[in-house]
This record gives structure tokens, C-alpha cells and sequence, in this order.
């Protein structure tokens, strides 16, 4: 059994009830005909520690049990009645626990307890003009008892009534003066209500009752900044640091307020100093760096954000964070390497770092180390082994190392734990049709091409290789057709998707309209593709022309990346099937 404080407060509410059972049943019981003998009442105690005691083991159903057999002894007596309300309480139900609280308060309406139970029952029922009334009613009761008037303002701002929640907080400073908090929450409905000149008036006023508490001018400039009268928040922070020099929060505020005025030598000047003041910790000075790096545009802020960070790590080589927004700046600049092997030390310093990693990964894809990009993504899932980005990554990588076995295992389990309506359910999709395609389980490839393309119909990788690949196998050739023309519609100047159209005509025995898409494939590739300019050789062998064949098959082999047979073709000079 979990033993916190509020469950503890709780304990000592009930024992107060107990406590005062026999003084309310005396009180009470004069309002009603008969007396209850005094075995009756010994039973309904008996009944009503009993519920305690369940209630104390957090075994609410049957403390209900008991407090109800209590009840039907003395069914006016309000403390059983508030057990009872806090008991539904417990169990969610909060129609019963409402039901209770009413006959509690009804019977017994000077109860501080039983009002402050109903008032918060009405606040979660949102009922708050009863709740506003159950305060209303204790305030009567006491007027001198502020925490009232706190907890009625709060209802009215629930309930949108902001006038009144004013009343109720001034009422409440009448009785204990100026106060933080109500001060707040003054100026929160304030500034909700368009009011921010007399928002800033009650910040006055908590200054002049402590004018050397800094806090109170950090929050005043704070406010004025928030609604854009940043001239009137400088002096309040001159003031901080005249009273405080190595005040972070003053110097990282002015350094905000340098930069909205584009005076960015002021600006990287006080983030300096913020940055030297030692009491400031590592968090926080990253949590800074943070937002200054995407303010920071120009050549001089960049650099200064460069400084800083590498202050920062010196200081606290142990941080993730600083080496995490060091590899976020060597990104930007470009130097990729360097950028993951300081992404590579805050893993290390904290696997928990779920951008981290994916971070790492993506660098080992594009400096196209892809061992080291499998060896990362393992580690990565062994820390978050339900996210599918990760599978999916370590998945790709196993295909661009030829391992489909391995890729089609990571990648079905990304598929498994990635919501159907994603984009990357329809990247998974498409990777395993081209995956299984490779392991010759075609059934399962074109499976995986469907669902992509039921997610997304205008899928080009998906177009392109489902068809190229049914071409292949001389199967859905109708299918593969209208998705050939469907991408080179979309797609007229993309030499790669003419060529994959142009073979599936070929394959369909349509050699002429197969050498149109061709020649148009042959110009936009600008004849860089050994394959194209050997499927065009093909195209041309079979409309007759042989020695125009022959040729492109030579400048294909010239070219490079042909089919194993381009040798033989054109030794012999004819297609080998």
C-alpha cells in the first residue's frame, strides 16, 4: 500500500469523524422522537471502525459495507455521512459521493470539512455556482478565514466569472495584505481579461512591499515582456543586477530583449555573463543555448553559441545535453562526422535521449556508413525497443547490406508496432515489398506493395518497383502497365520511371511504344544509364535493327551497370533470353 501524504491527511480526516461520533449522535439525536438506545449505539461505532479500518486498507467496497450498517443505526449522523461521501469518493463515484456530502452539510453546515468535500464534489461535477454558494455559506461562518475567499476565486474562474474572482482575491488580501500568490493569480485574470495595466499595477505593489525580493522584478519584467513593453522591463532588470551582478536570469532576459532589437553584440555580451555565473546549472545553461541557437542567424551568434557550448562542456564534460546541443551546432555547420561522434558521447552519458539516437543514425545513413548504422539502431532498440522508427532504420540498413533475411525481420516488426494511418507504415510497406522481392517471396512483396499502395495510390517508389519487378517476373502485367503509365504521367521527364514503362511494355510485346518511352528515357538520362541504353539495344533488336542494336548494346557496356549478358549479346550479336 502506497502511504503518501494526501492519503495520510485523508486517515486523519476519518479519525476525526470517529472522534466525534458519539459528541455529533448526542447533538443530533435530540431532533429526533425516540432516542436510540445506547447498545444501538455502541453497535453503530463497532460498524462505523470497522469501515474505517477497510478504508484505511484501501479496500473501499467493503468500508461502504460497514458505513452503510452504521448509517441504518443513526441515519442522521453527518460524520458517517461524510465517510461515506469520501469513501464514493475513492471508488469514482462521484454522483453518491455528492449525494452524501449534501446530507453532511445539510445536517451539520458549520462543518469546515463537509463544506470544502462538497465544494470540490461540485468543481469536478463542474456545478460551480453551488460550489460558489457552499463557500459563500462558510464565508458567513467565517470572515476571517482567507483560504476562503482563495478557494471561491478559484471557482469563479472556472466558471468564467472574473469580476467576481477579483472581489474574492482583494477580500482575502484585506484580511492577510499583500500576498505572492494572490497577487498571481490577480494578474493572470488581469491579462486574461485585457486588463495588463492593472496586472502590472498589483506587480507594483508586491515590489513596494519587499522592494529587494528579486524575484518579484524577475516576474514584473517577465510580465511586461510577455505582453511587448520591453522598454518598461529594462529598468526592472538594471535594477536586478545592480542589486545582483551575476543575476543569470537578468543578463539571459536582457540577452532577449538585445536580440528582439537586433543589438546582437549586447546580446551575446549578457548571455557571457549569464553563461559565468557558476550557480547556474548545466540544465539550465543548455536549456538557454537551446533557444539561443534558433534565434541565432547571423555569422557572430553562431559563434558565440560555439564558445558557450564548449564552456559548457569543459565545465561539465559529464552532460548529455551539452554534448547533444554541441552535435546540434556541428550539424548545422555541417560537419557531420564530428557532429555524430558528439551525439555518439551524450548516448553514452544517457541512452534515455530518444532524438539522440535517431540523430546518429540518420548521420551513419548519410556518410553511407550503414555497419555502423545497424550496430547503433540494435543499441537504440535495446533502449526503446517499442519504437518502430528504429526497427524500420535498422531494417533499411540490413537491406542496403544485402542481409533480407534480417531486414525483413526488423522491418515486420516495425510494421507490428506502427499505426496503420502513418506515413511510415506506407515507408515500412514499401521497403518490405522490395525486401521480400529480394528473398523471391513474392506473394508477401506484392502484399506489402498493396497496403503502401492502399495508403498512398500515388506512391512513386512503389510504382516504379512494383511494376518493374512484376515485368520481371512476366506476372500482372496489366497491373504493371497502369502503374507504369500512371508514373510517367505524373513523371514524363524522369528517365528512370520511362525506363521501367518502356520494359514493361517490352515485356508485353509492345516493341514499339516500348522504343518510344525509350529514346524519351535515353535523352533525359542524358545516356548515363548502362540499363536504359541496354533495354533500348533490346527494343531495337526486336523491331529488326540489328546493328543499331549492337551498337547501344557497346555503349552500354561503356557505360557500365548492364545485366551480365551484355557481353554475350554482343559477341554473338543477338538477345540471350
Amino acid at each position: 500500500m502506497n502511504f503518501n501524504l494526501r492519503y495520510f491527511f485523508s486517515i486523519l480526516a476519518t479519525l476525526l469523524i470517529i472522534s466525534q461520533f458519539s459528541y455529533a449522535q448526542k447533538r443530533e439525536s435530540s431532533k429526533k422522537k425516540e432516542e436510540q438506545s445506547k447498545a444501538q449505539l455502541l453497535e453503530a461505532e463497532s460498524f462505523f471502525t470497522e469501515g474505517m479500518k477497510f478504508y484505511m486498507m484501501e479496500d473501499y467496497d467493503k468500508a461502504v459495507e460497514f458505513y452503510e450498517k452504521a448509517l441504518a443505526i443513526v441515519p442522521d449522523n453527518s460524520g458517517i455521512l461524510y465517510a461515506l461521501s469520501n469513501n464514493y469518493q475513492k471508488l469514482k463515484d462521484e454522483n453518491k459521493a455528492i449525494l452524501y456530502a449534501e446530507k453532511a452539510f445539510q445536517l451539520n453546515n458549520e462543518n469546515e470539512a463537509y463544506g470544502e468535500l462538497l465544494a470540490d464534489l461540485y468543481v469536478r461535477k463542474q456545478k460551480y455556482d453551488a460550489a460558489a454558494r457552499v463557500y459563500q455559506n462558510l464565508i458567513a461562518l467565517n470572515p476571517s478565514k482567507s483560504e476562503f475567499y482563495v478557494a471561491q476565486a478559484a471557482v469563479y474562474i472556472f466558471d468564467n466569472h472574473f469580476d467576481e474572482a477579483l472581489k474574492a482575491y482583494s477580500r482575502a488580501e484585506k484580511i492577510i495584505g499583500i500576498n505572492e500568490e494572490i497577487t498571481r493569480q490577480k494578474q493572470m485574470v488581469l491579462v486574461k481579461i485585457g486588463k495588463v495595466d492593472e496586472a502590472i499595477k498589483e506587480g507594483e505593489k508586491l515590489i513596494l512591499s519587499d522592494p529587494e525580493e528579486i524575484d518579484y522584478n524577475i516576474d514584473q519584467a517577465e510580465l511586461l515582456m510577455s505582453n511587448k513593453r520591453n522598454d518598461q522591463a529594462i529598468p526592472y532588470l538594471e535594477k536586478i543586477l545592480k542589486m545582483n551582478p551575476e543575476n543569470a536570469q537578468a543578463h539571459i532576459m536582457l540577452a532577449q530583449l538585445y536580440q528582439e532589437k537586433g543589438e546582437i553584440d549586447k546580446c551575446n555580451r549578457e548571455l557571457e555573463l549569464a553563461f559565468a555565473d557558476a550557480s547556474l546549472d548545466a540544465t539550465t545553461k543548455a536549456r538557454i543555448l537551446i533557444g539561443y541557437m534558433n534565434m541565432a542567424k547571423d555569422e557572430k551568434s553562431k559563434q558565440t553559441a560555439f564558445n558557450l557550448v564548449k564552456v559548457l562542456i569543459k565545465a561539465n564534460p559529464q552532460d548529455p545535453k551539452s554534448h547533444a546541443i554541441y552535435g546540434d551546432l556541428l550539424f548545422q555547420k555541417g560537419d557531420e562526422k564530428s557532429a555524430r561522434d558528439e551525439y555518439v558521447k551524450a548516448a553514452r552519458l544517457d541512452k534515455s535521449i530518444n532524438e539522440v539516437w535517431g540523430n546518429i543514425i540518420n548521420i551513419d545513413f548519410k556518410l553511407r556508413q550503414i555497419d555502423s548504422a545497424i550496430v547503433h539502431s540494435e543499441e537504440a532498440i535495446e533502449v526503446f525497443p517499442n519504437q518502430s522508427a528504429f526497427w524500420y532504420l535498422n531494417g533499411s540498413a540490413y537491406y542496403q547490406k544485402r542481409n533480407h533475411n534480417k531486414a525483413a525481420e526488423s522491418l515486420e516488426e516495425a510494421r507490428r508496432l506502427t499505426p496503420t494511418n502513418s506515413e511510415l507504415y506506407q515507408h515500412i510497406n514499401a521497403l518490405l515489398g522490395d525486401t521480400y522481392n529480394s528473398l523471391s517471396k513474392y506473394q508477401k512483396s506484392d502484399e506489402a506493395y498493396e497496403a503502401a499502395l492502399k495508403a498512398d495510390p500515388n506512391n512513386d517508389h512503389v510504382l516504379n518497383n512494383y511494376s518493374y519487378f512484376l515485368s520481371l517476373r512476366k506476372d500482372k502485367l496489366e497491373l504493371a502497365a497502369e502503374m507504369g503509365a500512371r508514373l510517367v504521367e505524373k513523371h514524363p521527364d524522369n528517365g528512370t520511371y520511362l525506363d521501367t514503362y518502356a520494359w514493361v511494355l517490352y515485356v508485353m510485346k509492345d516493341y514499339n511504344k516500348a522504343r518510344i518511352y525509350l529514346e524519351r528515357a535515353v535523352v533525359q538520362n542524358k545516356s548515363n544509364s548502362g540499363t536504359i541504353v541496354e533495354h533500348y539495344g533490346d527494343v531495337l533488336f526486336q523491331l529488326g535493327e540489328k546493328e543499331k542494336a549492337v551498337e547501344q548494346w557497346k555503349k552500354a557496356k561503356t557505360i557500365g551497370t548492364t545485366s551480365t549478358l551484355i557481353d554475350k549479346k554482343i559477341a554473338e550479336m543477338k538477345l540471350i533470353e
